[in-house]
């Protein structure tokens, strides 16, 4: 099949989030099941630099564009899948993120710019650049990208559409004059269209218009039916359940496993364990913290509510009270940042706080702790519980989206059967996950049976190609029955 693959960051060009894994990562396990996968980005500042040798295959004139759009070729790095980068300097070439400027604060113009990224790739999936190709389908993600499938539905004929959600909490929402402002069809302002409580919705882009949605877990696509985690499309996603599913994120073992992770002190396996209590104690020292035989807790990620990190705030200074350590890399809200601080002030010798983000010591993290804390208040999917468990980390989770799908709750019965791999809770509350970390630091206090459990949970497979096949059989189930 030919596919093309639109996405509004792609590790490790551009990265803010799991989304920039998943496009860095599933284009090159289709690929490597022989179809013809082909990757499309905005060309922001210094991306092109990091994709091989470039070439200008054509230039496009697009609607909102300040004159002729060139159109370049290059390659995702370490891998053949084609890159399409739609190089427009004024509206990508810039310092800061992706969507948002260096002081903070999302870009004014991004509806600007990712409509003119969206009218793009519709221009490629329609082969009106010339090059002589045209994708069966076209694989859209996140709202970055929702105006694609809306664009290609006014198209008699043209390829197949998914639309994947990776997190439904962030819609690509604008006033309702940036509609006329775009020059998007009139006809769009509608209930049924983009209108959303009388904002221009991008999302609503792929949720109305594509030909089938998927998300990233199979617990997600049953949780966004409902009001708790619908963010208010809930109505939508409940009448296009039909072609609505979920197909959980795979990991990518090349850059996350411990026997071949350059970033750690000493490679470790599932038959040669030994290497942890080295990384652990590396980990420790990383974090200004004794090194001590005690249970060390980690946690890697964007410090908000979502992550539950006001629950995890309100139960330490009980778990503190306990010989224990915990350590936590991460930024986000400053009054969460400045409380983790205040509580590593007040705990030096406990608590080591590393606020930003280092990608070597994201790694160090997960060989170093013994167990990871995730008590999210809704994770879509969640990678860093499958990266602990191949690190032998044990998760500690709310039940919710993909942390439900990929962690089996350590009650007594599975243990007992073999099949547990870390703890759940069940309620987003402080009283909920104190409990589940209870449990978890009872079972450590059992060296044989947290010895099975670590054991478990490093064998387990959340490798791409298995998730790759999931989509493949998607994509042929979509381009059988493609309109045209």
């Amino acid at each position: 099949m030919k596919i093309l693959f639109a996405s509004s960051e792609i590790y490790p060009l551009i990265k803010t989030g799991g989304l920039a894994d998943v496009a860095g990562s599933l284009p090159r396990a289709i690929r490597n099941l022989r179809h013809d996968i082909r990757l499309v980005l905005p060309a922001y500042r210094g991306v092109a630099a990091r994709a091989g040798k470039i070439k200008v295959l054509a230039s496009l004139g697009l609607e909102g564009a300040p004159g002729e759009i060139p159109i370049l070729q290059g390659r995702l790095p370490g891998s053949t899948v084609p890159l399409y980068l739609v190089d427009c300097p004024e509206l990508f070439d810039r310092d800061g993120g992706p969507y948002s400027a260096p002081e903070g604060g999302d870009w004014p113009d991004n509806a600007r710019r990712f409509a003119l990224f969206a009218r793009a790739v519709s221009a490629l999936a329609l082969d009106r650049v010339g090059l002589g190709w045209a994708p069966e389908l076209v694989h859209g993600n996140d709202w970055q990208t929702g105006l694609v499938p809306a664009l290609l539905s006014r198209e008699a004929r043209r390829p197949a559409t998914l639309f994947t959600i990776h997190n439904l909490a962030y819609q690509g929402l604008f006033p309702s004059e940036t509609l006329a402002e775009l020059k998007l069809p009139p006809d769009w302002w509608s209930l049924d269209g983009l209108e959303f409580y009388d904002q221009l919705s991008f999302i609503k882009g792929g949720l109305v218009y594509a030909d089938w949605i998927s998300t990233v877990s199979p617990t997600y696509a049953q949780e966004i039916q409902t009001p708790e985690y619908g963010c208010g499309l809930e109505g939508l996603l409940s009448a296009r359940a039909d072609r609505l599913s979920g197909i959980l994120n795979g990991v990518d073992y090349r850059d996350w496993s411990p026997c071949n992770d350059a970033h750690l002190v000493r490679p470790y396996s599932v038959r040669r364990q030994a290497g942890k209590a080295d990384n652990k104690r590396a980990l420790q020292e990383d974090f200004g913290l004794p090194r001590r035989d005690v249970p060390l807790l980690g946690h890697v990620g964007r410090l908000v509510e979502q992550k539950g990190i006001d629950l995890l705030l309100e139960v330490l200074p009980e778990l503190l009270a306990r010989d224990l350590q915990l350590v936590i890399l991460g930024s986000g809200h400053a009054e969460l940042e400045q409380a983790l601080l205040d509580v590593q002030s007040a705990y030096p010798r406990q608590v080591g706080i590393r606020i930003g983000y280092s990608e070597p010591l994201a790694h160090r993290l997960e060989a170093g702790a013994d167990m990871f804390l995730m008590p999210s208040r809704f994770e879509p999917c969640g990678l860093n519980q499958l990266y602990s468990l191949r690190y032998g980390t044990v998760p500690i989770v709310r039940r919710t989206g993909g942390l439900a799908d990929s962690v089996v709750d350590a009650t007594p019965e599975r243990l007992a059967d073999g099949s547990a791999t870390g703890f759940q809770f069940e309620a987003a509350e402080a009283p909920a996950l104190r409990v589940a970390i209870e449990r978890a630091l009872a079972l450590h206090a059992q060296p044989e049976a947290w010895r099975r459990l670590v054991t478990r949970g490093m064998q387990q497979d959340f490798s791409w190609p298995r998730s790759a096949q999931h989509y493949l059989d998607l994509y042929q189930q979509l381009v059988a029955a493609r309109p045209g």
